[in-house]
């Protein structure tokens, strides 16, 4: 499910591109560095390499920044998976307080429930189906908590039931608000920006001194998409290497698959 401009380019994608660009950039520094200094005549680099050190000085410490942010996301994800494990199995156990047949109805909405959730954390394209029929589950639980309310209005149990209810729907909010909660674009144009001036850069000195290392050259555009890689990894849910543990919910799944306790 497609939430990012740039969540239309697989990962690898992103890394192949990020290597080429970055190699097209350094040349194309190198030979309007070399041409600079055959018409101007300046053959001291030394000025452009200060200038060279403090952009990528500058450019690691925004990668660093945005790699705080893009993790801090990610541990927001994964303990998010951890409360609702929490909030759905307490609801499950809080429904043992109702009467039948309400009690038996709503622990098996709550097992589709659970199921509905981990597919969907298995394929990202079913994210959509996933997030109408979990809405669709908390309404129908909702309308019983409300016609149980109406007929025991001073029941502590329905009242531990219903807050219960209020936990696992406020948990789903934000297990959505946090797939869509992700790099802003102006960010990833700023960095791409940031990483071509560098690596231009780079490639105007060794144009001005004559003297291109093409392996260390190739060694920096590597390490920096690498980093763009796991950048990208860390801010796409639901795709790429990183992904966050559904072990709360499949432990959860277990323990109530095959009928009320």
């Amino acid at each position: 499910m497609p939430t990012h401009p740039l969540d239309a380019f697989p990962i690898w994608a992103i890394y192949l591109l990020t290597v080429g660009v970055g190699l097209a950039t350094v040349e194309v520094g190198f030979y309007l560095g070399r041409y600079w200094k055959k018409r101007s005549g300046y053959h001291k680099s030394e000025n452009v390499g200060a200038l060279v050190g403090a952009t990528l000085g500058l450019f690691a410490f925004l990668l660093v920044f945005i790699i705080g942010i893009a993790s801090s996301r990610f541990d927001n994800r994964r303990d998010l998976v951890l409360a609702e494990g929490n909030a759905v199995g307490t609801l499950y156990l809080r429904a043992g307080y109702l009467e039948e047949p309400d009690r038996s109805d709503i622990r098996s909405r709550l097992r589709e429930y659970v199921d509905v959730r981990l597919d969907a954390s298995a394929d990202s394209t079913k994210i959509p189906e996933a997030r109408a029929r979990s809405e669709a589950i908390h309404l129908e639980i909702w309308d019983r908590a409300e016609a149980l309310a109406r007929s025991h209005p001073d029941s502590v149990m329905v009242a531990l039931f219903i807050e219960a209810l209020n936990a696992v729907i406020d948990v789903h909010e934000s297990r959505i608000v946090a797939v869509f909660n992700r790099i802003p674009v102006n960010i990833w144009f700023a960095i791409f920006f940031v990483a071509l001036i560098t690596l231009f850069m780079v490639g105007f000195n060794h144009g001005l001194s004559e003297s291109q290392n093409f392996v260390a050259q190739l060694a920096l555009i590597l390490v920096f998409a690498a980093v763009i890689l796991l950048i990208t990894d860390l801010d796409r849910p639901g795709e790429g290497f990183l992904q966050v543990s559904q072990q709360a919910l499949s432990d959860l799944q277990q323990q109530i698959r095959g009928g009320d306790p």
